[in-house]
């Protein structure tokens, strides 16, 4: 016994704009909320990823303003420093070091130095404007990588968004055409044995 192999479905590509007997306005309506939702999230993630990546540039040149780098000396022994307090990170132990700054104030504070550095080893720190230590700015290359990952995370976060959005308000079309379908169906399908049998 040989099987009939199942007729395959030819998809119709732009139906939403072919004119025939089965297709609604809503149907049209459909077609260009999806049109229109591919290019608004294409474009909003453009704009969005430029704007990201333009802000987070901006940051980092901001905070190389708000900060400057001195040279500290350490002014903890740090050979003091028992290894199982937790203090280590990288072979670094935190330490209080002094530093002077153009203007000729002193200032002491906490960072993070090589361990074992002995009393006055010379160290590279970062210090805002109240001079505070502060953590190394991001600049050159690293601060181009960042301002890219937070354009392209933007980009998508954005671009996901609106598509979402227009899949919602597509969802909710679906509904109801469904809806109208199943109204148009209580009203027709009881007649449809009656029209059958009159054509016989």
């Amino acid at each position: 016994m040989t099987r009939t192999p199942p007729a395959t479905v030819t998809p119709i590509r732009l139906w939403h704009w072919r004119r025939n007997p089965l297709r609604r306005h809503s149907d049209v309506v459909e077609g260009w909320i999806v049109l229109a939702g591919w290019a608004l999230a294409l474009a909003c993630s453009v704009l969005a990823g430029t704007v990201g990546a333009q802000v987070s540039d901006s940051a980092s040149s901001a905070r190389l303003v708000q900060v400057h780098a001195a040279i500290a000396v350490v002014t903890d022994d740090t050979a003091k420093v028992p290894v199982s307090s937790g203090k280590f990170d990288d072979g670094r132990v935190w330490a209080t070091v002094r530093w002077t700054d153009t203007d000729g104030t002193t200032h002491t504070g906490q960072t993070m130095v090589p361990a074992f550095d002995p009393v006055g080893a010379r160290v590279k720190i970062w210090a805002d404007r109240a001079g505070r230590v502060v953590s190394a700015p991001v600049s050159g290359r690293a601060a181009t990588v960042q301002a890219a990952l937070t354009g392209a995370l933007v980009a998508t976060l954005a671009g996901a968004t609106v598509w979402a959005v227009g899949k919602g308000i597509r969802v909710r079309l679906i509904h109801r055409r469904m809806a109208e379908w199943d109204d148009e169906w209580k009203r027709i399908g009881p007649r449809w044995g009656n029209l059958s049998g009159g054509r016989g």
